[in-house]
């Protein structure tokens, strides 16, 4: 496979770019090789810089959940364009999309615009701590929240394909105030509410953890965790971030059976654009400037741009509704990533969620970060470059969800499942060496 000119802008960019990348997962460091520079994309295929096309299941982390220029969201994209970038001023596609937010979770009247994801989770955690006076915060391993000092501990995806367990210049002060606790494990929710039970903030979760790959909590879990929170005086936090408007048009939250005081959302929102957004009941977010003491400000946050592109992307997918035929594709893809790894002899465990899915090579079921980090991740290595050599376009880590868009064809589909089979045959090829 021809990826010269992506090794050759890989040389030029460790120039003057750290590790010629922005985002550490980018530089393909857990699967080896060049990492791929890409050029183009239209609906559910990407384009490289040495003309390769690949069917998308990244979708840049999920937001292109519509596949990539979609008609209807380009058109809007283009008409606020001509009218200006950025004001540093409000507009009325602010006001439109935080009611279209809003309506789509019960329980959030009002809901602040940021930036990124990392942004609204630092905010939502301010927020928890000005509500209720404490100062501790709950978190669970493997899940990851951003790249704010006080959630860079114990976090997964971009730090387990890193093999790092936390971050250099976080200093101890940072994390003092973060707690963790294991995903599925109430047990150890309890224990940290025993011993910090008046100075527990908020507990902060992923509803489905998909910085460990696609992890679902049990729905004793969910419900027990809820209780203790409330009967601790402390805030749910739910990072929606990669899973709003991904299994239904809402959160998946309400399809888990709960409610959150707080819900950080991003990805899906923005269409495309850079934008976060925080949110919740009004006795909460009225603790927020210019209404209360709570300070958080952004001078593009809620940018005209970002904004139409959020309004017309939640406007097509109410229109289209996918979630059901997301379920179906999914189930395919479940079976034909099963089908083969039996076929070839593998261990294979497969995670999905509405429009996320995740393989894990391994022989235990995977319900959290320890057990997802059973793994093979050689295994991994092989069947992503396999992948890639047939032309799909997978996360470049072991511990990343992989996703679905509207724009994802049959015929996409079919290729993935002759690109699936040969991948399977090449680890199995390895295994057998390895006897």
């Amino acid at each position: 496979m021809n990826l010269e000119k992506s090794f050759s802008l890989y040389t030029e960019g460790k120039k003057h770019l750290v590790g010629a990348v922005n985002s550490p997962v980018r530089a393909f460091k857990s699967v080896g090789g060049v990492p791929i520079f890409m050029e183009s994309a239209s609906g559910s295929t990407i384009n490289d810089v040495d003309g390769n096309t690949y069917i998308d299941l990244v979708l840049s982390y999920g937001p292109m959940i519509l596949g990539h220029r979609n008609k209807r969201v380009e058109k809007a994209v283009s008409k606020a364009l001509s009218k200006g970038y950025t004001f540093g001023a409000s507009t009325h596609a602010e006001i439109q999309l935080a009611q279209m937010v809003c309506e789509a979770f019960p329980g959030m009247d009002k809901v602040r615009f940021v930036n990124s994801g990392t942004e609204a989770v630092l905010s939502a955690l301010r927020l928890a701590r000005a509500y209720t006076g404490k100062n501790k915060i709950i978190k669970f391993s493997g899940c990851y929240h951003g790249h704010s000092d006080a959630l860079l501990v114990a976090a997964g995806s971009g730090l387990a394909t890193l093999s790092l367990p936390g971050s250099k210049g976080v200093p101890e002060e940072a994390v003092k105030n973060t707690l963790i606790a294991r995903y599925n494990d109430i047990e150890s929710v309890a224990a940290q509410f025993a011993k910090h039970r008046d100075d527990i903030a908020a507990v902060i979760i992923e509803p489905i953890a998909g910085n460990m790959g696609v992890v679902k909590p049990t729905a004793s879990f969910i419900k027990a965790l809820n209780s203790l929170a409330k009967e601790h005086g402390a805030l749910l936090i739910a990072d929606e971030v990669m899973t709003g408007f991904r299994s239904k048009f809402g959160g998946a939250q309400e399809l888990l059976g709960f409610e959150a005081d707080i819900t950080c959302l991003g990805k899906v929102v923005g269409g495309g654009f850079p934008v976060g957004a925080y949110g919740a009941r009004n006795e909460i977010m009225e603790m927020v400037a210019p209404l209360g003491a709570m300070y958080q400000a952004g001078t593009l946050s809620g940018n005209p741009i970002a904004m139409a592109c959020g309004i017309a992307t939640l406007e097509e997918l109410k229109r289209l509704n996918p979630y059901s035929d997301f379920n179906e594709t999914a189930q395919r893809l479940e079976a034909i990533l099963l089908s083969a790894a039996q076929e070839n002899g593998i261990d294979l465990q497969v995670n999905r969620f509405g429009s996320m899915i995740n393989p894990f090579f391994t022989d235990q079921k995977v319900v959290d970060f320890k057990t997802a980090q059973t793994s093979d991740t050689e295994k991994f290595k092989i069947f992503f470059w396999k992948m890639i050599e047939h032309g799909v376009f997978l996360p470049p880590s072991q511990f990343e969800s992989w996703f679905l868009s509207t724009a994802l064809t049959k015929k996409n589909l079919l290729q993935v499942k002759k690109a699936v089979a040969k991948a399977m045959e090449a680890v199995a090829g390895i295994k057998k060496k390895r006897w």
